[in-house]
Protein backbone atom coordinates (compact mmCIF):
# COMPACT_ATOMS: atom_id res chain seq x y z
CA UNK A 1 0.00 0.00 0.00
CA UNK A 2 1.39 3.40 -0.96
CA UNK A 3 2.03 5.68 2.05
CA UNK A 4 0.29 9.04 1.97
CA UNK A 5 3.07 11.32 3.15
CA UNK A 6 6.81 11.55 3.68
CA UNK A 7 8.34 11.78 7.11
CA UNK A 8 11.49 13.46 5.82
CA UNK A 9 11.76 16.71 3.82
CA UNK A 10 13.12 17.08 0.30
CA UNK A 11 16.47 18.77 -0.31
CA UNK A 12 16.70 21.33 -3.14
CA UNK A 13 20.14 22.57 -4.17
CA UNK A 14 19.89 26.15 -5.44
CA UNK A 15 22.19 25.69 -8.44
CA UNK A 16 24.04 28.72 -9.76
CA UNK A 17 22.87 31.68 -7.64
CA UNK A 18 23.30 34.04 -10.61
CA UNK A 19 20.67 32.05 -12.51
CA UNK A 20 16.97 31.60 -11.90
CA UNK A 21 17.37 28.85 -9.28
CA UNK A 22 16.61 31.07 -6.26
CA UNK A 23 13.59 32.58 -8.01
CA UNK A 24 11.92 29.34 -9.07
CA UNK A 25 12.59 27.74 -5.68
CA UNK A 26 11.01 30.73 -3.94
CA UNK A 27 8.03 30.69 -6.28
CA UNK A 28 7.66 26.94 -5.74
CA UNK A 29 7.48 27.60 -2.00
CA UNK A 30 4.78 30.21 -2.66
CA UNK A 31 2.81 27.50 -4.48
CA UNK A 32 3.32 24.96 -1.69
CA UNK A 33 -0.37 24.86 -0.72
CA UNK A 34 -2.02 25.15 -4.15
CA UNK A 35 0.39 22.57 -5.61
CA UNK A 36 0.28 20.42 -2.45
CA UNK A 37 4.05 20.22 -2.24
CA UNK A 38 5.84 18.13 0.34
CA UNK A 39 8.02 20.15 2.73
CA UNK A 40 11.42 21.00 1.27
CA UNK A 41 14.44 23.08 2.17
CA UNK A 42 16.95 24.84 -0.03
CA UNK A 43 20.73 24.65 0.16
CA UNK A 44 22.73 27.68 -0.95
CA UNK A 45 23.64 31.25 -0.13
CA UNK A 46 20.64 32.63 1.77
CA UNK A 47 21.47 36.14 0.53
CA UNK A 48 21.05 35.02 -3.07
CA UNK A 49 17.26 34.90 -2.70
CA UNK A 50 16.69 38.60 -2.05
CA UNK A 51 17.67 39.90 -5.53
CA UNK A 52 15.39 37.31 -7.17
CA UNK A 53 12.44 36.92 -4.81
CA UNK A 54 11.07 38.92 -1.90
CA UNK A 55 9.39 36.09 0.02
CA UNK A 56 10.24 35.04 3.57
CA UNK A 57 13.29 32.84 4.15
CA UNK A 58 14.56 31.36 7.38
CA UNK A 59 17.96 29.91 8.06
CA UNK A 60 18.08 26.37 9.41
CA UNK A 61 21.03 24.21 10.37
CA UNK A 62 19.50 20.75 10.06
CA UNK A 63 17.08 19.19 7.55
CA UNK A 64 14.94 18.08 10.49
CA UNK A 65 14.11 21.73 11.20
CA UNK A 66 12.25 22.04 7.88
CA UNK A 67 8.88 20.83 9.12
CA UNK A 68 8.79 23.39 11.93
CA UNK A 69 9.23 26.38 9.61
CA UNK A 70 7.97 25.33 6.16
CA UNK A 71 4.46 26.73 6.52
CA UNK A 72 5.72 30.24 7.27
CA UNK A 73 9.01 30.64 5.40
CA UNK A 74 11.33 28.91 2.95
CA UNK A 75 13.91 27.02 5.03
CA UNK A 76 17.47 27.47 3.77
CA UNK A 77 20.68 25.79 4.89
CA UNK A 78 23.17 28.59 4.36
CA UNK A 79 26.60 27.97 2.88
CA UNK A 80 28.96 30.08 4.93
CA UNK A 81 31.76 30.61 2.44
CA UNK A 82 29.59 31.72 -0.48
CA UNK A 83 29.77 35.31 -1.64
CA UNK A 84 26.58 36.83 -3.02
CA UNK A 85 26.59 37.24 -6.77
CA UNK A 86 24.66 39.52 -9.13
CA UNK A 87 21.71 37.96 -10.98
CA UNK A 88 22.55 37.32 -14.60
CA UNK A 89 26.30 37.68 -14.03
CA UNK A 90 27.76 34.24 -13.37
CA UNK A 91 31.17 34.12 -11.77
CA UNK A 92 33.45 31.70 -9.98
CA UNK A 93 32.03 32.49 -6.53
CA UNK A 94 28.61 31.41 -7.75
CA UNK A 95 30.07 28.25 -9.29
CA UNK A 96 31.77 27.36 -6.01
CA UNK A 97 28.45 27.89 -4.24
CA UNK A 98 26.58 25.68 -6.71
CA UNK A 99 29.20 22.94 -6.41
CA UNK A 100 29.14 23.04 -2.61
CA UNK A 101 25.32 23.03 -2.51
CA UNK A 102 25.20 19.99 -4.78
CA UNK A 103 27.74 18.10 -2.71
CA UNK A 104 25.92 18.88 0.54
CA UNK A 105 22.55 17.89 -0.90
CA UNK A 106 23.90 14.55 -2.12
CA UNK A 107 25.44 13.98 1.30
CA UNK A 108 22.10 14.55 3.02
CA UNK A 109 20.35 12.17 0.61
CA UNK A 110 22.96 9.43 1.02
CA UNK A 111 22.83 9.79 4.81
CA UNK A 112 19.06 9.35 4.83
CA UNK A 113 18.41 12.85 6.18
CA UNK A 114 16.15 13.70 3.24
CA UNK A 115 13.52 11.77 1.32
CA UNK A 116 14.80 12.88 -2.08
CA UNK A 117 17.10 15.29 -3.87
CA UNK A 118 16.07 18.02 -6.33
CA UNK A 119 18.91 19.83 -8.09
CA UNK A 120 18.66 23.40 -9.35
CA UNK A 121 20.09 24.48 -12.72
CA UNK A 122 23.85 24.97 -12.99
CA UNK A 123 26.26 26.34 -15.57
CA UNK A 124 28.58 23.54 -16.63
CA UNK A 125 31.13 25.96 -18.05
CA UNK A 126 31.33 27.79 -14.73
CA UNK A 127 31.58 24.52 -12.80
CA UNK A 128 34.39 23.30 -15.04
CA UNK A 129 36.28 26.50 -14.23
CA UNK A 130 36.27 25.63 -10.51
CA UNK A 131 37.43 22.04 -10.92
CA UNK A 132 34.21 20.12 -11.62
CA UNK A 133 35.29 17.16 -13.74
CA UNK A 134 32.02 15.40 -14.52
CA UNK A 135 29.90 15.80 -17.67
CA UNK A 136 26.99 16.96 -15.51
CA UNK A 137 25.28 16.74 -12.14
CA UNK A 138 23.92 13.26 -12.96
CA UNK A 139 27.38 11.73 -13.29
CA UNK A 140 28.60 13.50 -10.15
CA UNK A 141 25.68 12.16 -8.10
CA UNK A 142 26.17 8.67 -9.51
CA UNK A 143 29.84 8.66 -8.53
CA UNK A 144 29.08 9.91 -5.02
CA UNK A 145 26.52 7.12 -4.69
CA UNK A 146 28.98 4.48 -5.90
CA UNK A 147 27.11 3.85 -9.16
CA UNK A 148 28.92 3.39 -12.48
CA UNK A 149 28.06 6.27 -14.80
CA UNK A 150 26.66 3.92 -17.44
CA UNK A 151 24.14 2.60 -14.91
CA UNK A 152 22.72 6.04 -14.10
CA UNK A 153 20.10 6.67 -16.77
CA UNK A 154 18.58 10.05 -17.59
CA UNK A 155 14.82 10.06 -18.05
CA UNK A 156 12.86 13.16 -19.06
CA UNK A 157 9.24 13.02 -18.00
CA UNK A 158 6.04 14.96 -18.52
CA UNK A 159 2.46 14.14 -17.51
CA UNK A 160 1.98 11.43 -20.16
CA UNK A 161 5.34 11.10 -21.89
CA UNK A 162 8.61 9.69 -20.58
CA UNK A 163 11.70 9.46 -22.75
CA UNK A 164 15.17 8.00 -22.24
CA UNK A 165 18.00 8.95 -24.64
CA UNK A 166 20.27 5.92 -25.00
CA UNK A 167 23.14 8.25 -25.85
CA UNK A 168 23.23 11.75 -24.39
CA UNK A 169 25.64 14.63 -24.82
CA UNK A 170 27.78 13.48 -27.73
CA UNK A 171 28.03 14.75 -31.32
CA UNK A 172 25.43 13.28 -33.65
CA UNK A 173 28.23 11.97 -35.88
CA UNK A 174 29.36 9.69 -33.03
CA UNK A 175 25.97 8.21 -32.13
CA UNK A 176 26.02 5.26 -34.54
CA UNK A 177 29.39 4.15 -33.20
CA UNK A 178 28.14 4.21 -29.60
CA UNK A 179 24.98 2.17 -30.18
CA UNK A 180 25.41 -1.53 -29.61
CA UNK A 181 23.34 -4.39 -28.26
CA UNK A 182 24.84 -4.20 -24.79
CA UNK A 183 24.00 -0.51 -24.40
CA UNK A 184 20.45 -0.99 -25.65
CA UNK A 185 19.82 -3.91 -23.30
CA UNK A 186 21.34 -2.00 -20.40
CA UNK A 187 19.13 1.04 -21.01
CA UNK A 188 16.01 -1.10 -21.40
CA UNK A 189 16.62 -2.96 -18.13
CA UNK A 190 17.41 0.25 -16.23
CA UNK A 191 14.32 1.97 -17.59
CA UNK A 192 12.03 -0.92 -16.71
CA UNK A 193 13.42 -1.11 -13.19
CA UNK A 194 13.21 2.67 -12.82
CA UNK A 195 9.55 2.71 -13.83
CA UNK A 196 8.85 0.03 -11.24
CA UNK A 197 10.76 1.72 -8.41
CA UNK A 198 9.96 5.37 -9.04
CA UNK A 199 6.56 5.27 -10.74
CA UNK A 200 4.97 2.12 -9.35
CA UNK A 201 4.47 0.63 -12.85
CA UNK A 202 4.93 -3.07 -12.22
CA UNK A 203 4.81 -4.27 -15.86
CA UNK A 204 6.25 -1.34 -17.78
CA UNK A 205 5.65 -1.09 -21.51
CA UNK A 206 8.72 0.11 -23.38
CA UNK A 207 8.93 1.39 -26.95
CA UNK A 208 12.22 1.73 -28.81
CA UNK A 209 12.69 4.33 -31.53
CA UNK A 210 14.72 3.33 -34.56
CA UNK A 211 17.91 5.15 -35.44
CA UNK A 212 17.28 5.74 -39.13
CA UNK A 213 14.30 7.34 -40.93
CA UNK A 214 11.34 4.94 -41.05
CA UNK A 215 13.30 2.66 -38.69
CA UNK A 216 15.60 1.78 -41.56
CA UNK A 217 12.89 0.73 -44.02
CA UNK A 218 13.90 -2.97 -43.85
CA UNK A 219 17.56 -2.09 -44.32
CA UNK A 220 17.10 0.25 -47.26
CA UNK A 221 17.82 3.34 -45.15
CA UNK A 222 20.42 1.85 -42.83
CA UNK A 223 21.05 -1.49 -41.14
CA UNK A 224 21.32 -0.46 -37.47
CA UNK A 225 17.76 -1.61 -36.79
CA UNK A 226 18.33 -5.03 -38.34
CA UNK A 227 21.84 -5.65 -37.05
CA UNK A 228 21.77 -4.02 -33.60
CA UNK A 229 18.31 -3.01 -32.38
CA UNK A 230 16.24 -6.07 -33.29
CA UNK A 231 18.60 -8.69 -31.78
CA UNK A 232 18.94 -6.65 -28.56
CA UNK A 233 15.17 -6.23 -28.26
CA UNK A 234 14.55 -9.93 -28.87
CA UNK A 235 17.01 -10.82 -26.11
CA UNK A 236 15.30 -8.43 -23.69
CA UNK A 237 11.87 -9.80 -24.57
CA UNK A 238 13.18 -13.30 -23.85
CA UNK A 239 14.01 -12.07 -20.34
CA UNK A 240 10.36 -11.20 -19.83
CA UNK A 241 10.35 -7.48 -20.60
CA UNK A 242 7.47 -5.87 -22.48
CA UNK A 243 9.18 -4.11 -25.39
CA UNK A 244 8.11 -3.03 -28.87
CA UNK A 245 10.27 -1.67 -31.68
CA UNK A 246 12.34 -0.46 -33.30
CA UNK A 247 9.63 1.97 -34.44
CA UNK A 248 9.77 4.93 -36.81
CA UNK A 249 10.47 7.88 -34.53
CA UNK A 250 8.32 10.30 -36.50
CA UNK A 251 5.09 8.44 -35.61
CA UNK A 252 5.82 7.57 -31.97
CA UNK A 253 4.87 10.72 -30.13
CA UNK A 254 1.33 11.72 -31.06
CA UNK A 255 -1.34 11.19 -28.40
CA UNK A 256 -2.65 7.87 -29.69
CA UNK A 257 0.85 6.39 -29.94
CA UNK A 258 1.83 7.55 -26.45
CA UNK A 259 -1.09 5.61 -24.98
CA UNK A 260 0.62 2.33 -25.89
CA UNK A 261 3.84 2.68 -23.88
CA UNK A 262 5.08 3.92 -20.52
CA UNK A 263 8.47 5.11 -21.76
CA UNK A 264 10.13 5.64 -25.11
CA UNK A 265 13.83 4.88 -25.54
CA UNK A 266 15.48 6.96 -28.21
CA UNK A 267 18.80 6.62 -29.98
CA UNK A 268 20.13 10.11 -29.31
CA UNK A 269 19.58 13.30 -27.33
CA UNK A 270 17.38 15.35 -29.66
CA UNK A 271 15.30 12.38 -30.80
CA UNK A 272 14.12 12.13 -27.18
CA UNK A 273 14.10 15.73 -26.03
CA UNK A 274 12.48 17.49 -28.98
CA UNK A 275 9.09 15.74 -28.60
CA UNK A 276 9.22 15.96 -24.80
CA UNK A 277 10.01 19.68 -24.76
CA UNK A 278 7.60 20.45 -27.57
CA UNK A 279 4.71 18.92 -25.64
CA UNK A 280 5.75 19.76 -22.06
CA UNK A 281 8.24 22.60 -22.27
CA UNK A 282 7.26 24.15 -18.92
CA UNK A 283 6.49 20.91 -17.08
CA UNK A 284 9.31 18.55 -18.03
CA UNK A 285 11.37 16.92 -15.28
CA UNK A 286 14.73 15.18 -15.41
CA UNK A 287 14.74 12.11 -13.16
CA UNK A 288 17.80 9.92 -12.80
CA UNK A 289 17.16 6.18 -12.82
CA UNK A 290 19.49 3.62 -11.29
CA UNK A 291 20.48 5.56 -8.17
CA UNK A 292 20.01 4.43 -4.56
CA UNK A 293 18.48 7.87 -3.88
CA UNK A 294 15.69 9.74 -5.66
CA UNK A 295 16.99 12.64 -7.76
CA UNK A 296 15.02 14.98 -9.99
CA UNK A 297 15.65 18.38 -11.53
CA UNK A 298 13.83 20.93 -13.68
CA UNK A 299 14.45 20.29 -17.36
CA UNK A 300 15.85 23.72 -18.16
CA UNK A 301 18.99 25.74 -17.62
CA UNK A 302 20.10 28.72 -15.59
CA UNK A 303 18.42 31.34 -17.85
CA UNK A 304 20.96 34.01 -16.91
CA UNK A 305 19.31 36.36 -19.41
CA UNK A 306 16.17 36.75 -17.29
CA UNK A 307 17.63 36.19 -13.82
CA UNK A 308 16.50 38.79 -11.31
CA UNK A 309 13.70 40.11 -13.55
CA UNK A 310 10.81 38.16 -11.99
CA UNK A 311 10.13 36.47 -15.34
CA UNK A 312 11.08 32.88 -14.52
CA UNK A 313 8.25 30.36 -14.47
CA UNK A 314 8.43 27.82 -11.62
CA UNK A 315 6.36 25.06 -13.21
CA UNK A 316 9.24 22.70 -14.00
CA UNK A 317 10.66 23.14 -10.48
CA UNK A 318 7.23 22.48 -8.99
CA UNK A 319 6.90 19.39 -11.18
CA UNK A 320 10.38 18.22 -10.13
CA UNK A 321 9.49 18.57 -6.44
CA UNK A 322 6.21 16.72 -6.93
CA UNK A 323 7.89 13.93 -8.91
CA UNK A 324 10.61 13.58 -6.26
CA UNK A 325 7.94 13.16 -3.60
CA UNK A 326 5.99 10.66 -5.69
CA UNK A 327 9.09 8.59 -6.48
CA UNK A 328 10.11 8.55 -2.81
CA UNK A 329 6.62 7.39 -1.83
CA UNK A 330 6.68 4.61 -4.42
CA UNK A 331 10.03 3.43 -3.10
CA UNK A 332 8.72 3.42 0.46
CA UNK A 333 5.67 1.45 -0.64
CA UNK A 334 7.85 -1.11 -2.41
CA UNK A 335 10.05 -1.45 0.68
CA UNK A 336 6.98 -1.97 2.86
CA UNK A 337 5.77 -4.72 0.54
CA UNK A 338 9.20 -6.31 0.33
Amino acid sequence: MRPGRLELPLAVSVGDPAGIGPEIIGKAWEARRSARLAPFFAIGDIASFAPHWNGPVIRIDDPADTLEHFDNALPVIHLHNCISVVPGRPDLDGAHCAFQALEMAVGFARAGSTAALVTGPVSKSQLYAVGFTHPGQTEFIAERCGIAKNNAVMMLAGPDLRVVPMTTHIPLAEVAGKLDGRLIRQRLRATAKGLQRNFGIMNPRLAVAGFNPHAGEAGNMGREELDIFEPAIEQIKAEGFNVIGPLPADTMFHAEARAHYDAALCAYHDQALIPLKTIYFHEAVNITLGLPVVRTSPDHGTAFGIAGENKALPYSMIAAIKMAESAALHRLAAADCG
